[in-house]
């Protein structure tokens, strides 16, 4: 491994470290649930499920996990629409 990758790697490593350099504008991510799979995505700024409970209820247990596991690394208007 050449020197420049080295200082590459390290970089990342310390950029994951440091949260507040992420904002994440687009996510689509699938919340294994107890009894089924849910896709969860940032649209239009807000956080968007596709299970029942959050058709109703324009919040649910999958989209306040991703909230709570992206903190700090959402804008501003995509936490729990």
């Amino acid at each position: 491994m050449n020197s420049g990758m080295i200082g590459k790697i390290e970089k990342a490593h310390r950029y994951a470290e440091e949260r507040s350099r992420f904002r994440f504008s687009g996510l689509a991510v699938t919340v294994h649930g107890d009894n089924d799979d849910h896709e969860v995505r940032i649209e239009g700024g807000a956080l968007i499920c596709v299970c029942d409970f959050y058709r109703h209820e324009s919040v649910c247990a999958h989209t306040m996990a991703v909230e709570r596991l992206l903190a700090g690394m959402l804008p501003v208007p995509a936490v729990a629409a």
